[in-house]
């Protein structure tokens, strides 16, 4: 069939809204009408060639209604709701013990620009166009395997649920999975973006003591504390470390870092009591530490969190009803953008001017 889709064919160029050929479903896939899809970081790093070959149709945050569904697919029937998330196999030995986020195949499922199946989806002018996250969401229809699609309510507004398919389900899930802190514990949390502000929301929910939130935006550190910070801190005010070891008589049970820089990873380490854990969310470079008196002596630990340790079909529907009860306002980080004003809605992404961008493509 034919369809509109956001196309990136080079390095570093605008998105280009084009007529695209799409396959139809396998056994194990469905045909998704799109209706809106979220803009994360990752989408901005593929279209500067970190992502999947080009030409390629990005967007990995899709949102939409079930058409049509291959023969072996029964989770799912034509006119549900559905939110898309990351690809993941279901038959290695990470997904059959509940680490679908670390996939033995996650790489080429992902960014690898095939299907499962190992065929293309999207053709243009007889050439194949790689497809993203095993979605390619920025367009008005999709293909996705089985493993990729989670069913929501239908009274809770689709076109606002795409970003719980990563950058939030990331910060909530960091949170609430990787973390898992106790109840009157305190948590820091370097960067107010999507990811950041997901992850405060869920601190609130499990009932933490210290909520402390570093950024240098003083709009994101307000926008924090309106979504349960309990501090925020400006990095270029004061200093972190030190604040944060007042504020809690020693440093903090947890961390979550989310801005991938190197001076903020450390002082997320250094900001820690003694036998504290951080998670490393954001994606950074090289980093040096000393091991002995950074970690080793008082017993610090750092780990990697994918997509929140999340298995999406059980996480996504938790924080739609989060949502229905008040208790996880994400649609307070969003704005809506046209389809045709996608590039825009990248741009402001990148400013800041906007935490979390929707793209709307159909109804």
């Amino acid at each position: 069939m034919k369809i509109t889709a956001a196309v990136a064919h080079n390095v570093g160029e605008e998105l280009k809204l084009e007529e695209v050929e799409l396959m139809d479903p396998k056994d194990d896939e469905v045909l998704i009408k799109i209706v809106a899809t979220g803009i994360c970081h990752t989408d901005a790093e593929s279209i500067k060639g970190r992502g999947a070959p080009f030409p390629a149709v990005l967007g990995h945050e899709g949102a939409g209604i079930i058409e049509k569904t291959g023969s072996s697919v029964t989770n799912v029937q034509p006119g549900d709701h559905v939110v898309l998330s990351y690809a993941y196999c279901g038959e290695c030995s990470q997904c059959l013990t509940g680490h679908q986020n670390l996939c033995e195949r996650t790489v080429e499922l992902n960014f690898g620009g095939k299907s499962k199946n190992g065929t293309n989806r999207i053709h243009q002018n007889n050439h194949a166009i790689s497809t993203f996250f095993g979605q390619s969401s920025f367009a008005t229809y999709s293909i996705a395997n089985k493993n990729n699609i989670v069913k929501v309510d239908k009274d809770v507004d689709l076109a606002l649920l795409g970003p719980l398919g990563c950058g939030i389900q990331t910060g909530s899930g960091t949170v609430m999975n990787s973390l898992r802190p106790e109840p009157g514990t305190s948590i820091a949390i370097y960067g107010g973006g999507a990811v950041g502000l997901s992850a405060v929301m869920a601190a609130k929910i499990m009932g933490l003591n210290h909520i402390i939130v570093v950024d240098l935006h003083e709009s994101r550190l307000d926008l924090a504390k309106e979504l349960g910070a309990t501090h925020a801190l400006n990095g270029k005010e004061v200093d972190v470390v030190e604040e944060i070891r007042k504020i809690t008589n020693g440093g903090v049970h947890y961390a979550v870092e989310t801005t991938g820089a190197t001076p903020v990873i450390i002082q997320s380490i250094q900001a820690l009591r003694v036998s504290g854990t951080v998670a490393i969310v954001g994606m950074g470079g090289d980093v040096t530490l000393n091991f002995t008196n950074d970690l080793l002596m008082e017993g610090k630990k750092v780990m990697g969190a994918v997509q929140g340790d999340s298995i999406p079909q059980l996480h996504i529907p938790k924080l739609v009803q989060y949502y229905k009860e008040g208790k996880f306002p994400f649609d307070k980080l969003v704005k809506f953008y046209n389809f045709e004003d996608i590039n825009k809605a990248f741009e402001d992404s990148k400013t800041g001017k906007t935490i979390k961008p929707i793209v709307k493509i159909g109804e």
